[in-house]
C-alpha cells in the first residue's frame, strides 16, 4: 500500500452521472415504447460509497484547503454548542431539555455537509473508505485526520473564545449555570463510559452522513444531515469537537470574567475533568463508532453488491 494520493477521477464522475435522469425513449412508428423507469430518490449503496469516497479524496488531495475547511467546520460545530446552551437555559425537565438542545444543534451538520467544509468524525469514516480502496496510504490517512482534527479544534476554540470574551448575556446566572453543568458533566465522564458514549455518537452521526450521500433530493439530504447531531445530542453522547466547545466555554468564561463567572473544576490536562483526557477518549470512541461501525460495513456491502452483479 502506497502513501500517495490518487486524484479524483472515475468515482467522482460516476457520482455525478448517477444523479442524471434516465432519458425518455423515443417512439418509432406505431409500436408503443415502454416508459422510462423513474429514477429512484435514493442511490444504490455502491453509488453512495462512491460519493463519500469522491468527496474525501478531493479534500485529501488539497491539504491546505482541507485545513481551512476544517477551521470553518469547527466554527459551525461551535454555533451548535452556543445555541443549544442558550435554548436549554431555564428548562428543567430532562427529556425536554435534551430535545430543545438537539433541535438547536441539528443545523450544524447541515451547514457542514451542504457547504462542503470538514468535520473530523466524518473524515474518519470517509477516509477509511479511501484507505480500504487503496486510494491513499496509511500515512496519508493519518495526515488527513491530523489536519482535520487540529483545524476543527482551533475553529471551535476560536468561536467560543470570542463568545466568552463578549460576556454579556453569557454571564447571566441561568445561562452560565447551564453551561457549567454541561461542561463539568462531559469532562467528568469516566474513561470507559466516555469511549462508549463517543461510539454511540458517531454511530448516529456517520449513519446520517452516509444517508445524506445516498439521497438525491436536497430536502431529504438536509433532513438526514439534521438527524445526526440532533440524535447524538438528544442521546446524551460525546463528540470530540462538540465537547471542546461545551467543556472549554465555561472554563473560558471564568478565565476572562473571574468576578462574574463561577470557578470550575475543568482543566486543560489529563485530570479527572481535563479537556485533554476527554479529547483522547472521545476521539477513540468516535473513530470506532463512525469508521468501524458505519463506514466499514457499508464498504463491505458495496463490495459484495458489486461482485454479485
Amino acid at each position: 500500500m502506497t502513501d500517495t494520493l490518487e486524484r479524483p477521477g472515475d468515482s467522482a464522475s460516476d457520482a455525478r452521472n448517477s444523479d442524471e435522469h434516465v432519458p425518455a425513449h423515443r417512439s418509432s412508428g406505431t409500436s408503443p415504447t415502454p416508459a422510462a423507469r423513474p429514477v429512484s430518490e435514493f442511490s444504490t449503496i455502491p453509488e453512495m460509497v462512491d460519493r463519500v469516497a469522491a468527496g474525501a479524496l478531493e479534500k485529501a488531495s488539497h491539504p491546505l484547503s482541507h485545513f481551512v475547511r476544517s477551521l470553518i467546520g469547527g466554527v459551525f460545530v461551535a454555533f451548535g454548542v452556543l445555541l443549544s446552551l442558550t435554548v436549554a437555559t431555564g428548562v428543567s425537565t430532562p427529556g425536554l431539555k435534551s430535545l430543545v438542545m438537539g433541535l438547536a444543534f441539528g443545523m450544524s451538520f447541515v451547514l457542514i455537509l451542504v457547504s462542503g467544509v470538514s468535520l473530523i468524525t466524518a473524515d474518519m469514516a470517509a477516509g477509511l473508505i479511501l484507505l480500504l480502496r487503496r486510494q491513499i496510504g496509511v500515512g496519508a490517512y493519518g495526515r488527513f485526520l491530523g489536519l482535520g482534527l487540529v483545524g476543527n479544534l482551533l475553529g471551535t476554540l476560536f468561536f467560543v473564545t470570542v463568545a466568552a470574551l463578549a460576556g454579556g448575556p453569557y454571564l447571566a446566572k441561568p445561562f452560565i449555570e447551564q453551561a457549567l453543568k454541561v461542561g463539568v458533566a462531559k469532562s467528568g465522564e469516566g474513561t470507559f463510559s466516555a469511549i462508549l458514549l463517543a461510539v454511540l455518537c458517531t454511530w448516529f452521526l456517520q449513519t446520517a452522513m452516509f444517508m445524506f450521500f445516498k439521497a438525491r433530493n436536497e430536502g431529504t439530504r438536509m433532513a438526514f444531515a439534521f438527524y445526526g447531531p440532533f440524535a447524538f445530542v438528544v442521546g446524551g453522547t460525546q463528540h470530540v469537537i462538540a465537547n471542546i466547545g461545551f467543556i472549554g466555554f465555561p472554563w473560558l468564561l471564568h478565565a476572562f470574567h473571574p468576578d462574574a463567572a463561577p470557578a470550575t473544576p475543568i482543566t486543560w490536562d489529563f485530570g479527572d475533568h481535563g479537556m485533554l483526557r476527554n479529547l483522547a477518549t472521545t476521539t477513540l470512541g468516535n473513530f470506532i463508532g463512525g469508521a468501524l461501525l458505519v463506514a466499514l460495513p457499508f464498504y463491505i456491502v458495496s463490495r459484495l453488491m458489486q461482485r454479485e452483479r
